[in-house]
């Protein structure tokens, strides 16, 4: 709880993102959802957005929105690093109470520029420097980065116990637990799912951006190679050399590679109405897919790691190899027969994630940082 001395009009800054409304990934997702709350809550809260993004207004249910040089579309990956210079050189002269860093891949290298009387509280996302679609001089500068920033910020967040652990036993530092959020969805429309030629409960997905960490290839391969007769929904953007990779070697009429999918209800009906929802991320903490799956009454199968185990516990099945794959799809014939899996799933989202709680949370640790 928060001491009534403690209850006060904080101002707020969010760096780190691309922008919102969310576009892109987990970072604008939560500044998305938690930003409006903390306006509801009588904090002046401002994000800063690229401006290669496509909302262009000031303001975003209340939430003020600064736009910021971002050249990535011209120079590449080095652009993230002079738009998050833009915005940090910004945020220099606002006087905020609080500056919330999502990440800090490109942005730590700046710390110094930071103000010097202003809390920076940095959520340090899941191991960047893990990812194997990084060099070893890419991963190898990530550490460095990582190490910038749990060093440089006033406080830390961890978005999962594990996080949390390596933290405290790489940097003797305690974090703040504030997870990712979502929205509880159970009002489904078979409507919306017409468009992709499939029926309800007779079909499989996944969701994720096509990179190797994310066991897209192995879920794949113990898809073919089971009994099923069913479709799989590959869903994402496959574009870049993994997913044209992955769409050459894998071709079967029953293997659908959709795109994205943006529409955050039509993507919560698909998986509402999925009969088994593949979650194959690896690296990270608490991945936002996951929560919205949970959230969305889907059945899960997850890659067996500490982070997924850490969220869906007793209530999914688990896989390392396509062989396990294979036989969680062999044998789950009805989603019905896993009911109470899917209403603990939901109440847990209720109860630890959804973005009311998940915003109360961020609100608690910056007034305990603001009284230290």
């Amino acid at each position: 709880m928060i001491p009534d001395a403690y209850l006060w009009h904080m101002k707020i800054g969010i760096i780190g993102t691309r922008g919102i409304p969310n576009r892109y990934g987990g970072f604008e997702q939560f500044a998305e959802y938690a930003a409006p709350i903390l306006v509801q809550k009588g904090h002046e809260v401002t994000v800063y957005n690229s401006s290669l993004h496509p909302y262009k207004e000031a303001n975003w249910h209340g939430v003020q929105i600064v736009s910021r040089f971002d050249p990535e579309d011209k120079i590449g990956t080095a652009g993230q690093f002079i738009y998050d210079l833009n915005c940090i050189l910004h945020a220099r002269k606002q006087n905020f109470d609080i500056i919330l860093q999502l990440g800090y891949t490109s942005s730590s290298i700046w710390s110094f520029l930071f103000p010097k009387n202003t809390k920076v509280v940095t959520n340090m996302d899941g191991l960047e420097w893990k990812r194997s679609k990084y060099s070893k001089p890419v991963q190898s500068f990530l550490k460095y980065a990582e190490r910038l920033a749990a060093k440089n910020s006033t406080a830390l967040i961890a978005d999962s116990p594990g996080i949390a652990q390596y933290l405290k036993e790489k940097y003797k530092r305690e974090s703040y637990d504030v997870a990712y959020g979502a929205e509880l969805f159970k009002d489904g429309d078979v409507e919306y799912i017409k468009a992709f030629n499939i029926e309800p409960y007779k079909y499989y997905m996944l969701v994720a951006r096509a990179e190797p960490e994310n066991n897209i290839e192995t879920i794949i391969k113990g898809y073919l190679q089971s009994k099923a007769s069913f479709p799989m929904l590959v869903i994402g953007n496959y574009t870049n050399g993994y997913g044209n990779y992955l769409q050459k070697k894998y071709k079967s009429e029953n293997l659908r590679f959709t795109g994205g999918v943006y529409n955050i209800n039509l993507l919560n009906q698909l998986r509402f109405h999925s009969l088994l929802y593949f979650h194959g991320h690896s690296v990270g903490g608490t991945n936002p897919s996951l929560l919205e799956a949970m959230a969305s009454c889907a059945l899960i199968a997850a890659h067996k790691n500490v982070f997924n185990k850490n969220v869906t516990q007793d209530e999914a099945f688990y896989f390392s190899t396509e062989t396990e794959v294979t036989s969680i799809i062999n044998n789950v014939t009805e989603k019905s027969v896993y009911k109470a899996w899917l209403e603990k799933n939901f109440e847990k989202i209720n109860s630890k994630y959804k973005w009311s709680v998940i915003a109360n949370k961020l609100e608690e640790c910056f007034f305990h940082v603001l009284e230290n």
